[in-house]
């Protein structure tokens, strides 16, 4: 007999994530001669039913199709780099290089966390403009395009580099297509680390359009590649400027003053008056003072994200049982994985009509505001761009609304640089997962400059970032419809 009234307030607390999804069984008959055809394996995602469709739609299509990779594939060589063993290193290391990971890479600006030491070893870590990355293993068949930015990084093995002489846009879009995912995860082997080679791909069908679509599907891609590296670069110029009016050193070079070297463990001392009812040895950490003290000293004025003239609102929303429903009948929902993506992957949509009021009052995003992961990898921040507008977000995510479009983008660069992320740290809690919440956000330290001008152009900088970012999503998308209209459903 059960005793406890565990049951009872699990049911009435409303404070856990719950997912159902009523999936029905999907069945198909499988000839011997594609068992064989396929090396003669026997698992079920081989033989998917959407994959099975997807094969026939491209095979019966307007046009003939071409392997993606092989002697007459579209892709001239597909690899990945050697498995080794990774010898990290810290950034201010000599010749250090970040390593990008296959998640990572879907990222507008990639911020390596771990880096390596660049050298023959790794040589074959590096990237190229123009390659096509596809991720092999974990979550498989995640694509993008090696642009300027990406290029400066080392990528894991766990990405394969399809190399083409022309036209890798095309193979870009069409990977990047729900028939082209489909297709490449249908080869899915392996029963606990699920992997696809790139032998695999022999056996992916690609319409073979004419050289007019290819290009100008191409052309599209590296257009809206071109201008993801061209926002990263105002993004680089708006924090240089930032640090330069602030005269800020590098984050090593802050001195953890009151460190007692000789001591088996760091150690520092804080006074009582200073304690601020925290005694987590993470919220007194001296680089956080040293920071404060520096802004304090070049800045203007030193008030905080929760001042009025920074913010008009910063919301935390409460938790929820999440219903999710198909595309095309509920908002679009990511959560703070998908942060620093321009096109979110593996988005889910919650239900209007089960959300309505909450989504209203909490979880719909806005263009220019700022959002922060507040749990988990805590720090995360990005600016909504417009094509996200109405969409909605994680309960994970704190959303800092601007006071005004003229100060929204200097908010976000200065809470996505180093030094405003040591910041937004300092209030973590939590024995077992790391949180913040919307009042520890709102004691955010941020500076106002004595030069106005400079503060102007940093907002402006950042803002037009977030402007050149949409017309990427634009782009890409026109490069979508092309593919969908014009070859894989072209009748």
């Amino acid at each position: 007999m059960v005793n406890s009234n565990l049951a009872h307030k699990l049911d009435n607390e409303n404070t856990i994530d719950v997912e159902t999804n009523d999936i029905p069984l999907k069945w198909c008959s499988v000839s011997l001669s594609d068992v064989i055809f396929r090396g003669k394996r026997l698992e079920a995602s081989v033989f998917d039913v959407e994959a099975i469709q997807a094969l026939a739609l491209i095979n019966n299509g307007k046009y003939k199709t071409v392997p993606l990779y092989g002697d007459q594939g579209i892709v001239n060589k597909a690899h990945y780099g050697s498995r080794l063993k990774r010898n990290y290193v810290t950034p201010e290391h000599e010749n250090s290089i970040g390593f990008i990971s296959s998640s990572e890479m879907l990222d507008i600006y990639p911020r390596p966390v771990k880096f390596m030491v660049d050298g023959e070893k790794v040589h074959d870590l590096h990237v190229k403009e123009g390659t096509v990355l596809l991720s092999r293993s974990g979550t498989i068949g995640n694509v993008t395009f090696v642009n300027k930015t990406l290029s400066k990084f080392l990528v894991s093995e766990h990405a394969i580099r399809l190399e083409c002489t022309d036209n890798s846009g095309y193979v870009y879009t069409f990977l990047k297509t729900k028939i082209g995912k489909k297709l490449v995860c249908s080869n899915i082997y392996g029963a606990v680390i699920q992997q696809i080679e790139p032998a695999h791909l022999t056996m992916v069908p690609v319409p073979d359009a004419p050289k007019e679509i290819k290009e100008r599907i191409h052309n599209l891609i590296v257009e809206s590649f071109k201008l993801r590296d061209e926002s990263n670069e105002l993004i680089d110029q708006a924090t240089a400027l930032l640090i330069d009016e602030l005269k800020l050193p590098s984050i090593s070079e802050f001195k953890q003053n009151n460190i007692k070297n000789s001591a088996n463990v760091n150690a520092f001392s804080v006074k009582l008056s200073n304690l601020a009812g925290r005694v987590d040895a993470s919220y007194h950490l001296p680089i956080v003072d040293a920071i404060v003290n520096h802004l304090r000293k070049y800045a203007e004025e030193v008030t905080t994200v929760g001042d009025e003239r920074i913010s008009s609102d910063i919301i935390l929303p409460g938790r929820f049982k999440r219903v999710y429903v198909d595309e095309g009948f509920g908002r679009v929902f990511i959560g703070g994985k998908q942060l620093w993506e321009l096109d979110p992957t593996n988005k889910k949509y919650l239900s209007n009509s089960k959300h309505n009021t909450r989504i209203i009052k909490e979880l719909e995003i806005s263009e220019n505001t700022t959002l922060i992961t507040r749990s988990g990898t805590i720090g995360k921040v990005t600016m909504v761009p417009k094509h996200w507008e109405h969409w909605v977000t994680s309960e994970h995510i704190i959303r800092v609304v601007p006071s005004s479009s003229e100060i929204a983008g200097y908010l976000n660069v200065f809470l996505a640089s180093d030094y405003g992320n040591v910041l937004i740290k300092r209030f973590t809690y939590g024995s077992v997962v790391d949180e913040i919440d919307d009042n520890h956000v709102s004691q955010i330290a941020i500076p106002l400059l004595k030069n106005k001008d400079v503060q102007k152009q940093i907002n402006n900088l950042a803002l037009e970032a977030n402007q050149k970012r949409y017309k990427a999503f634009l782009l890409e998308q026109q490069a979508l419809e092309i593919m969908d209209n014009e070859v894989i459903f072209a009748k």
